[in-house]
């Protein structure tokens, strides 16, 4: 399945977790987050070091999110995004989103492997917010160039 494709199955659940947010609202991972609740889904914060982001309760890991999370998108360092999705592994967790936009982003070669090898789907790679309708026009012109760069993951 395509980029496009795989996006829009991970948009179709309503149950998110956004690992690495933080107590600066600038950063990616708290766009996500704001986008994603505004958007109208149930939207959870993971982040070991905030008990509180964005107004809301911050959860240090995704264990102390009761009930099922459908999608996990993490937005952390490159070398912490295999310890959550070991963590989505042990919690039956089925599909990670490995933020990207320039640069390495979250994708590390350990985490696209763990994800294999457990049977999770992975996009590894972009940005929901460059499939989240109505798309911005700057991820809107952020999705083209990774896509005509070969930035986009080709198929998950």
């Amino acid at each position: 399945m395509d980029v496009r494709g795989v996006a829009a199955e991970f948009l179709s659940h309503r149950r998110f977790a956004v690992a690495g947010v933080s107590r600066d609202p600038r950063q990616a991972a708290n766009l996500i987050y704001r986008r994603l609740r505004s958007a109208g889904y149930q939207v959870f914060a993971v982040n070991p070091g905030a008990q509180e982001v964005e107004g809301e309760a911050c959860f240090a890991s995704l264990r102390g999110i009761a009930g099922v999370v459908d999608v996990v998108v993490v937005v952390t360092r490159p070398e912490v995004s295999a310890g959550v999705v070991r963590e989505c592994a042990e919690l039956g967790i089925r599909r990670v989103w490995l933020h990207r936009s320039l640069g390495t982003g979250s994708v590390s070669s350990e985490a696209v492997e763990l994800c294999a090898r457990e049977g999770i789907t992975v996009l590894d790679g972009a940005c929901p917010m460059m499939f989240l309708e109505p798309v911005d026009f700057g991820h809107r012109c952020m999705r083209w160039l990774l896509g005509l760069t070969g930035g986009l993951p080709k198929e998950a």
